[in-house]
């Protein structure tokens, strides 16, 4: 069986390399790939990024299943291209993806549903937008109303960052949303006190099986200070989602989402993550959806994961998920991100990397902004490589990740030195 992820990140490079595993897969395509599935035997590229032509390659080359991967296949529509064509794709339709591509329409879909989250109020209007930001106080936290690869949402700890944030995101555009449909707008939320965690599951529609619970790091530098990225680094699992926490992450949020989407007339499936903020009481919230998996915890989750991605991903699209039982490695995985030179605003491109450490069966580089060009591996974005390690503890795994990128190179690398150190505390 031919298998199609579509991406370019370290996220598509874990499932490609999960999918690869299986007994049933022959060839692994990736579209575009990135500079380590062309540096892969197991892998092969394909220069191919607009929808209808990718699926005119799905049909050409017979391909069994394709897996998307980033959000903005989703929004652009992908999945309802390949339905259209008789062709199996596991992913959100563009309708159901507006549960990441649209924070306003999450936020009012979680109202109309009961589905815990932060107040909030959405305005298209800068002056309305600082005017309640004033009355409301810091600390406040400012979204973007459209794609933006992660980076769309500040959490702002005073008033002129909040300020600052709404004229990046409704005056300038700092932060490179792809707005939705009438413009610019921001959602501005409530902070939720607590704990943040990664709920990922697996949904045909009506079935939903949980994977691995995550936690990722979202500040750029050590003790969660500077910017929001897009993620610098996770682990699996969360201690922090407790039987308890799990048990009410599905009861009140995941399966109310699916019931829900199901009564709104647009079924969902594909991978659905819930941001959790969980508070001293074990009560999660929604922070927001995404309608994919996240990255940087794909990576820890794929290395924890002992069943055949391949088959599960069939059954899920034939909307069989209840037939499946996940099996799962007992040990931590835990990722560190490498990210470029002046990321996430303004990463630079070109800096050659070397000393890649060899994939061993607990240890293994995934590449996300990289690029391969005349023999050399070389930076291509913001998130550059997410060295992943197995081990017995937290403390194990995170040894492991950090050893292995101590030999790894580029100018201008920047990563954080303290991943997985909420669990640790623990």
């Amino acid at each position: 069986m031919k298998v199609l992820v579509l991406g370019n990140g370290g996220r598509e490079h874990a499932l490609a390399w999960k999918l690869s595993q299986s007994e049933r897969v022959s060839h692994v395509y990736v579209a575009p790939g990135n500079g380590g599935t062309a540096q892969d035997a197991r892998f092969k590229n394909v220069a191919l990024s607009d929808v209808k032509a990718l699926a005119d390659f799905a049909q050409a080359e017979k391909i069994a299943l394709t897996v998307v991967g980033p959000e903005a296949y989703l929004a652009a529509g992908v999945v309802d291209e390949f339905r259209s064509r008789g062709l199996r794709i596991f992913g959100a339709t563009k309708a159901a993806a507006q549960l990441e591509s649209s924070k306003a329409f999450a936020k009012d879909f979680m109202k109309r549903h009961g589905i815990p989250t932060a107040a909030y109020e959405t305005f298209s209007d800068a002056a309305a937008a600082h005017a309640y930001v004033d009355a409301q106080g810091a600390p406040i936290v400012i979204k973007a109303d459209g794609l933006a690869a992660g980076k769309g949402v500040v959490v702002a700890m005073t008033l002129p960052e909040a300020h600052e944030a709404i004229d990046w995101i409704l005056e300038d555009n700092k932060l490179g949303v792809v707005h939705n449909e009438g413009g610019a707008r921001v959602v501005i939320e409530q902070f939720l006190q607590g704990e943040e965690a990664s709920f990922i599951v697996l949904c045909d529609g009506r079935h939903v099986v949980p994977l691995a619970t995550s936690q990722d790091h979202k500040r750029l530098l050590d003790k969660d200070e500077g910017p929001n990225t897009g993620g610098m680094g996770a682990y699996s699992p969360a201690p922090v989602v407790t039987p308890n926490v799990h048990a009410k992450a599905m009861h009140e949020i995941i399966m109310p989402t699916i019931q829900g989407m199901a009564r709104d007339g647009i079924p969902f499936t594909g991978f659905l993550y819930a941001g959790l903020m969980i508070d001293d009481q074990g009560q999660p919230r929604t922070v927001e959806f995404n309608t994919r998996m996240g990255d940087p915890e794909t990576q820890p989750i794929m290395m924890r994961l002992k069943s055949d991605l391949f088959e599960v991903l069939l059954h899920a699209t034939d909307g069989t998920l209840d037939q499946v039982e996940l099996q799962w490695d007992r040990r931590v995985a835990l990722g560190v991100v490498m990210a470029a030179e002046g990321y996430p605003l303004n990463p630079r491109k070109g800096d050659v990397i070397s000393g890649l450490p060899a994939e061993t069966e607990d240890a293994i580089v995934f590449q996300a902004g990289t690029a391969l060009k005349d023999g050399q591996l070389l930076s291509n974005g913001g998130r550059v490589l997410c060295v992943t390690a197995l081990g017995e503890s937290v403390r194990t795994a995170q040894q492991r990740a950090y050893q292995a990128l101590h030999g790894i190179q580029f100018d201008g690398m920047q990563f954080r030195q303290d991943i997985g150190y909420r669990a640790i505390k623990r």
